[in-house]
Formats: structure tokens, C-alpha cells, sequence
């Protein structure tokens, strides 16, 4: 499949014509082609974005809202075409496809919910006869930097609020699918959204560090939102601050779901399964350290790799749960966790084989700071167990990240798992549920090394606009001198 540029409302090649290939991960077969953007492409977006922005920021809610849900009803009808894409692109099963594009679809309906919800408010002020007000207003032209791993979600995630705010956007797709990021610019192209509303950049690996710093440097940029590891979140953090741009930053996760005493353990195991091996565990929020109390650790891990061990794995597009990773380098990463765990005393209870970009649902049990998969996240499907003696050292152990994204407590006692919900360093944490979980209105977002600021619903309104303090005064008022 041939994936052009869309700049200003039409498709385009790259202006130097140049091209790369993404590979099917899992057969290594051509997935797709797409336009190679340079610096000339990438400033030609921002500046279509710039010149739609003087229109688009002065339309109605009821117009944006109106094409946000044309956007989202195209979407819908299109779930073969991503189901496709994201398989051949990323080795994702259909499952996850689909749910990606039902999504994607009811985060545009939101965010066309929240044209009218841009509110500000009236300020008492001390001067006579002084009428002060906050205001919102959009803030201009907005980058999103999107991922792979939940290419439809997330890339949709970076614009949709944005447009909602009356800005104009660039995403830059994701060198792993850049025929499913374009596609969502489509959908929204063919909504009948105005030309530079939307632009969609695609881009060779190799020149991936100079467009994003021509993209974030571009004056006209006023807004950044990157999704993706905690290493590079640093270094769009670091140059989006060198040009005194906010940045809107959701980076990795180490995920703690935490098993109590008193858990309901059949739930906390149907919570786990799922949180852990959805979409082989690539996602930022997915379960990546399961903490035992002893008193049940023996129940609950039996049951457990039990469940783990019966999930089929394979071709993606056969009947499985385990599809293929990103790359062969994120299986062999796996398969090295896995023997390093086992090296230093940790026990296999489930999985453990490659196959290669497939790795079986993987569950290591007495896992020990001194083993990497304690630290690292594995971004894949071998998940380690930690054993721990009572509620505070499950906290400790939790906490004991750099990261801070999503986490989970299993617990019958309500108010013991909001003591200790509260006590967790995390941006989400869910009580008898899993680590994943989103949802369009939700505030979305993490805290330490998984970055700042929110994604969703009504908080992500602040993160797209600014904030101005506007009055009305009395010409005829008293000065000092």
C-alpha cells in the first residue's frame, strides 16, 4: 500500500520524492509505502495549520462538534481498512483492531461533546466598575506525536481535542504505521473538515529527530502532546522547553497490580490475565509487575500461569490472543528478561518460548530487585510475580518505579483499597479492576517518569487552549497621577 502526505487538505508525495517501507513484523513482507517527509514537508504542514487556524479558531462549536462526529461515523466505517493495516503494520490481532477504531471513534464524539464545555468565568475585581473575565481561547497550531501500539486510540487521541478547541493540528505518524495514522487523517478529510485543519506527516525512521525538532521549533506551534517511551518523552519535553511550548507528555509505565490479603482471588486473576497479555502487553498502562501478599500468593499464582499457559499464541491473524510483537529486537528483549529472571532464582511458571516475534504469555514467580524485569518494562508478555508480606510493603514495592502511569488493587475491604489507592504514585489506580482501562471523557495521564498533563474529557481542555484574563473597564476611572 502506497500512504501519501496530507498537507492542506490534499495528498501529496514527499517534495524530494522520497519513500520508505514498513515491514510485517511478523512475515517480514512489504506492509506498506509511504512518503518520506523532509524539513521542506514538515514546515509546509505547520504552515498549512497556520493559515487554516485563522478560520477554524473563529468557528462555531456546533460546526466543529458537527464534523467531529461526521469524522467519528467515517471512522467506524472503516474498521477493515485499519483491521488491515494494523495487522500488517504491527502484527496486532483483529480483536484489537476493532477495539482501537470503536474507540478512536467515541473519543472525536467526545471531543465534539466539549465544543460547548470551553467555558470561562467572571472574577470579582477590587476596581469599580470592572468587569473581569478568564477566558479560553485556542492556542494555535498543536503537534501530536503518536505511537504504534494503540496506533488508532492514540493517534486520534493527539488531535481530537485539539480540533474540539478550535486549534488546527500536524500529527506525525508513527514510523511503525504510518498507513494507520494517515488513515485517520482521512477520516476526518473526507468528514469534510476544512483544508489544514488536519495535516499528516509520515517519515523515514532515520530522519525522525530532525522533524520532530523542525516540527517543535516552527513558531507557529504552539501546543506539543507526544505519547510513547519515557526516553524519548524527555527529549520532546526538553526541546519543546527550550522553545517555551507546553508539552503534553504520556511516556511508559510499569504498571503494579497489587493482590491483598482479602482479594477476591478469581476476580483478581480474570483482572490480571487481561491487563497483563492484551495486545501481548504493549500497551503503556498494561500490567507489568503483579504483587502477591503470601497469605494467598499460592492460590492466586496457581491459578494464574494456569490461565496464562491455556492463551493461544501465533499468527495474528489466525484465532489467537498472542500475536506478533512490534520487532524481533522486542522479542529477543523478552526472551532475554525471561532468562535473566530464571538465572538469578526466579521460577517459570507459565510460557517462557519464542518463536520469533512471538512470545508465549509468560509468568515468573519469586522475582527480585536484583532481576531486570523487576525494573525494566518489558513492554511484552513476560510478566513477573513479587511476593510480598502485608498491605505496606505492597505499597513500597509498588512505588518503587520510576514510573507512574496506571495501577490496581484487589480488595474486598472498599475503604482499605482507597487508603491504599492514595498511598500509590500513580496518575490512575483502579480498585477490583485491571491496570487497563480507558475511556474518551476520562482524565488520562501519569505522574514521575510517565510524564504530566491529561488527555480526556474536560481536563484535556487546559491542555489546548489558554487561558487569558480579559476586562471592560470605566474609561473614565481615577489614576494617581
Amino acid at each position: 500500500m502506497d500512504i501519501e502526505l496530507l498537507i492542506d487538505g490534499a495528498a501529496r508525495a514527499a517534495a524530494d520524492g522520497a519513500t520508505f517501507d514498513r515491514m510485517d513484523p511478523y512475515t517480514g513482507q512489504l506492509a506498506s509505502r509511504s512518503a518520506a517527509a523532509g524539513v521542506a514537508d514538515a514546515n509546509a504542514a505547520v504552515e498549512a495549520a497556520a493559515q487554516a487556524f485563522k478560520t477554524w479558531s473563529r468557528t462555531g462549536p456546533g460546526q466543529r462538534r458537527s464534523l467531529l462526529n461526521k469524522a467519528a461515523d467515517v471512522m467506524a466505517g472503516k474498521v477493515a481498512e485499519f483491521t488491515q493495516l494494523m495487522i500488517e503494520e504491527t502484527g496486532s490481532t483483529a480483536p484489537w483492531a476493532g477495539f482501537n477504531v470503536m474507540l478512536a471513534a467515541n473519543m472525536l464524539r467526545e471531543a465534539g461533546a466539549m465544543t460547548t464545555q470551553i467555558s470561562g468565568e467572571i472574577i470579582p475585581s477590587d476596581k469599580p466598575n470592572t468587569l473581569a473575565m478568564g477566558i479560553r481561547q485556542p492556542a494555535g497550531v498543536c503537534l501530536g506525536i503518536a505511537p504504534w501500539n494503540a496506533p488508532v486510540i492514540l493517534g486520534t487521541r493527539a488531535i481530537a481535542m485539539a480540533i474540539a478547541c478550535g486549534n488546527t493540528v500536524v500529527l506525525k505518524a508513527s514510523e511503525a504505521c504510518p498507513g494507520v495514522h494517515r488513515l485517520i487523517g482521512q477520516c476526518l478529510h473526507e468528514a469534510g473538515m476544512p483544508a489544514g485543519v488536519i495535516n499528516v506527516i509520515t517519515n523515514d525512521p532515520k530522519d525522525a529527530a530532525v522533524i520532530v525538532e523542525t516540527l517543535i521549533a516552527h513558531p507557529a506551534v504552539r501546543r506539543v502532546n507526544f505519547t510513547g517511551s519515557t526516553a524519548v518523552g524527555k527529549r520532546i519535553g526538553e526541546l519543546a522547553g527550550r522553545h517555551l511550548k507546553p508539552a503534553l507528555l504520556e511516556l511508559g509505565g510499569k504498571a503494579p497490580f497489587i493482590v491483598l490479603d482479602d482479594a477476591d482471588i478469581d476476580g483478581a486473576v480474570n483482572a490480571a490475565i487481561f491487563g497483563a497479555y492484551m495486545h501481548q502487553g504493549q500497551i503503556c498502562m498494561s500490567t507489568e509487575r503483579i504483587i502477591v501478599d503470601n497469605k494467598v500468593a499460592d492460590a492466586f499464582v496457581d491459578k494464574l500461569a494456569a490461565r496464562a499457559a491455556q492463551l493461544p499464541a501465533g499468527d495474528p491473524r489466525g484465532h489467537v490472543v498472542i500475536g506478533s510483537l512490534i520487532s524481533l529486537a522486542a522479542a529477543e528483549k523478552n526472551e532475554a528478561l525471561v532468562a535473566d529472571a530464571v538465572a538469578k532464582g526466579a521460577v517459570l511458571r507459565a510460557g517462557g518460548n519464542r518463536s520469533g516475534t512471538v512470545v508465549e504469555a509468560t509468568v515468573l514467580d519469586n522475582v527480585t530487585p536484583a532481576m531486570r524485569v523487576y525494573t525494566e518494562e518489558s513492554f511484552g508478555p513476560v510478566k513477573p510475580i513479587i511476593r510480598v508480606d502485608g498491605e505496606d510493603e505492597a505499597i513500597r514495592v509498588a512505588n518503587d518505579t520510576e514510573y507512574g502511569l496506571s495501577s490496581a488493587v484487589f480488595s474486598r475491604d472498599i475503604q482499605r483499597a482507597l487508603g491504599v489507592a492514595a498511598r500509590l504514585e500513580s496518575g490512575i489506580c483502579h480498585i477490583n479492576g485491571p491496570t487497563v482501562s480507558d475511556e474518551a471523557q476520562m482524565p488520562f495521564g501519569g505522574m514521575k517518569g510517565s510524564g504530566y498533563g491529561r488527555f480526556g474529557g474536560k481536563a484535556a481542555i487546559a491542555e489546548f487552549t489558554d487561558l487569558r484574563w480579559v476586562t471592560i473597564e470605566d474609561a473614565g476611572q481615577h489614576y494617581p497621577f
